[in-house]
């Protein structure tokens, strides 16, 4: 594969409304797990999260449909699990946690699609320094022979048509939009797209806390898009009041970075039963997420 390899992935700056003028593109914005797929030049897939780790393991049914790409391929793109009509975030981190023998289990009672938003390489060729309407062009190419679970996400330079996606498809679990130049280059660990989200506010899975379980001091999340645990800001005291009864035991330790302090250790809970909070997500420099409930 010609790309460095963990991949580093294209980043979006939240914004309150649709960008003016014309040259944009509008993709609707998945509430999932971000992914790498990669299929290098001698046919081996491998797929990454958003924050480099491997997850090969944990979506078989994903790596199996990746077989089918061309040698040299890489795309970008957001894992989700789809129930009763809409996406199921709590799903989608149960297969990202899962074990290699709870994988193969999950593959087949909760299956994963992928929806591809962005062609990193084809044919080993780097396609980032590509513009988005070349790079989306191949994508759509690429994956019209074979369909789900691998397939491009919608896209249109329609403003009108964006707005109609913005306000009629939070139903299904899509969460806004991502924004993207036109001519832009795929630019990995830069804020070069935008992302028009409904809420701040939004589902996170607990996967950790800090200090005691029965009365724990922050909440370490799994939030829609990125593998990588984040520590919560404090808890108010009602919320840790109500973590005494919706937290099961832990099963083990883990480290997290909390923003001001660096590195923690927490509490690690079971991948089940899934515990989900509302979270709200602040815009600042050091971008923290506070806990407003349990689910």
């Amino acid at each position: 594969m010609s790309l460095p390899t963990p991949v580093r992935v294209a980043l979006a700056e939240a914004v309150s409304a649709l960008p003016e003028g014309g040259g944009w593109a509008y993709e609707p914005k998945f509430d999932g797990h971000r992914l790498v797929a990669l299929r290098d030049e001698r046919g081996r897939v491998v797929l990454q999260a958003r924050s480099g780790r491997t997850v090969t393991s944990a979506f078989p049914d994903l790596a199996e449909a990746a077989v089918r790409l061309p040698e040299g391929t890489a795309l970008d793109g957001e894992v989700v699990v789809w129930s009763r009509g809409r996406i199921d975030f709590a799903a989608v981190q149960q297969r990202a946690a899962a074990t290699r023998a709870r994988a193969a289990v999950l593959a087949r009672t909760l299956p994963a699609s992928y929806a591809a938003f962005d062609l990193l390489a084809e044919g080993g060729e780097d396609c980032r320094g590509l513009p988005y309407e070349e790079r989306r062009a191949r994508l759509v190419r690429l994956l019209a022979p074979w369909g789900p679970p691998l397939q491009a996400v919608p896209s249109t330079t329609d403003r009108n048509l964006a707005l109609t996606w913005y306000e009629t498809l939070p139903a299904t679990g899509v969460e806004g939009l991502v924004i993207k130049r036109l001519d832009g280059a795929y630019r990995g660990g830069t804020r070069a797209w935008l992302k028009l989200r409904h809420s701040d506010t939004r589902d996170a899975v607990v996967v950790g806390c800090t200090g005691s379980p029965a009365r724990p001091q922050a909440l370490v999340l799994a939030l829609p898009g990125d593998g990588t645990p984040v520590v919560s800001s404090p808890l108010s005291p009602a919320v840790r009041s109500a973590a005494a009864g919706a937290l099961p035991d832990p099963v083990g330790e883990g480290v997290a970075t909390a923003i001001g302090i660096g590195d923690v250790t927490y509490a690690a809970l079971p991948a089940e039963p899934v515990v989900l909070v509302e979270v709200r997500q602040n815009t600042t420099r050091h971008a923290t997420a506070v806990v407003v409930r349990f689910r």
